[in-house]
């Protein structure tokens, strides 16, 4: 049985390249590389998926009597994900909940047994996306101190993707066994001194990376879009012009990073806004240009693509990739004005078949005014002869 999203950190494709993964990766994607994140169960490898058993726990979690420890608890309600009691905890009042930062011990199996991988003390904020599915539901069932068996489908686990640390393959259904030792509310981000603030928006940000790294782009923007809130959010203390830039280089990577997510989805009109937004914050920012350039490309404005991407390269020159960009993106344009050419020509009727035509008419227009002109001419020639011969004959009888 199969689990979703303990926290992934992929390693980064080699075929990537800087300016197309996210803001701080190694590398970033030379393929083309999108409004509000979908659901946390619908985040299933970047691919947007709505089902009918979203984050309806069961109800039978609702009911004042406690499972006995040898019943298995239906979490969702479609058999994919169940929970069963090991250790009882210290009962209702002590489950933890969302938006709390949660401290777990997680032992994760293959269907099989195998021991994948083993966290005595794994933290992350609970309900924010940060773990697989199956943990972040199952969790906020759980009594401080209790101990639990977890079945998980695939889907609630790492899906389609499959996982490189920990290696999981895809299509996965896994074994977990989890016990809650810690839950403790989030620090209220107003009176949070900047330096720790500073933290965990680049913790935040690092999760939405890892999330990228192994494809999972809906995740990402859910991790980017924390990230964005921990640093606009207002603060009660003191902050240092520098906490302050480095609050905003935060932001701006985030942004970053979340257009580059929502372009993977083909959210267009949503990564532009989050270009716009980085822009407003470093109008010079290569990464910001490049990556409103693709946008706007995606969206037929070439031209205001091509002038993005030349700004992009005057700033660096050396960029290969910005290089290699316009100069398909030069290429795209013209050939979409050649075709929209051939068709105002063809709305208009202006086609060389008519215009052919209307030579050859013109030509017989011209042929025959000239012939008809020509008579025109000899006759009057012929009228003005004998008009003269006639007045010569007449004076040269008066004469006579």
């Amino acid at each position: 049985m199969d689990a979703s999203n303990t926290i992934e950190t992929l390693l980064p494709d080699s075929r990537t390249s800087l300016l197309d993964s996210g803001e701080d990766f190694e590398v970033l994607n030379e393929d083309d590389i999108g409004d509000e994140p979908p659901p946390l169960e619908d985040t299933g490898g970047g691919k947007e998926e709505k089902t009918d058993d979203s984050v309806k726990i069961s109800s039978d979690t609702d009911s004042e009597s406690q499972p006995r420890l040898e019943e298995w608890l239906d979490v969702l309600g479609n058999n994919l994900l169940k929970k069963k009691v090991l250790e009882v905890g210290e009962g209702r009042d002590s489950r933890p909940q969302k938006g709390q930062n949660v401290k777990i011990d997680l032992k994760t199996y293959t269907k099989d047994g195998d021991l994948v991988a083993e966290e005595p003390e794994l933290c992350f904020t609970l309900g924010n996306g940060d773990v697989i599915q199956a943990v972040d539901l199952t969790v906020q069932l759980m009594e401080m101190g209790e101990k639990a068996s977890i079945q998980t489908d695939a889907k609630y686990a790492y899906g389609e993707l499959g996982s490189s640390e920990p290696q999981v393959p895809p299509n996965t259904d896994l074994h977990l066994e989890i016990k809650l030792l810690e839950a403790t509310d989030a620090p209220d981000l107003e009176l949070l001194p900047p330096a720790e603030k500073i933290a965990l928006a680049n913790n935040t940000r690092q999760k939405g990376n890892m999330h990228y790294d192994r494809g999972d782009y809906a995740a990402a923007v859910n991790s980017y879009s924390i990230a964005l809130q921990i640093t606009e959010s207002s603060s009660k203390v003191d902050i240092t012009p520098e906490e302050e830039n480095e609050l905003i280089d935060i932001k701006v990577k985030c942004l970053n990073n979340l257009a580059a997510s929502q372009l993977k989805l083909e959210r267009y009109d949503a990564a532009r806004k989050s270009c716009v937004l980085a822009l407003e914050q470093q109008p010079d920012n290569v990464k910001a240009l490049f990556r409103m350039g693709k946008v706007l490309a995606f969206q037929n404005e070439y031209r205001e693509a091509i002038q993005m991407l030349r700004k992009a390269l005057k700033l660096e020159p050396s960029n290969k990739m910005i290089h290699a960009e316009l100069s398909k993106l030069v290429k795209k344009y013209s050939d979409h004005r050649e075709v929209e050419q051939a068709m105002y020509k063809k709305m208009l009727g202006n086609t060389s078949g008519n215009s052919n035509q209307g030579k050859k008419a013109n030509s017989w227009g011209l042929s025959w005014k000239w012939l008809f002109g020509a008579a025109a001419v000899v006759i009057g020639g012929v009228a003005l002869s004998v008009y003269i011969a006639a007045r010569d004959s007449a004076q040269s009888t008066v004469m006579m």
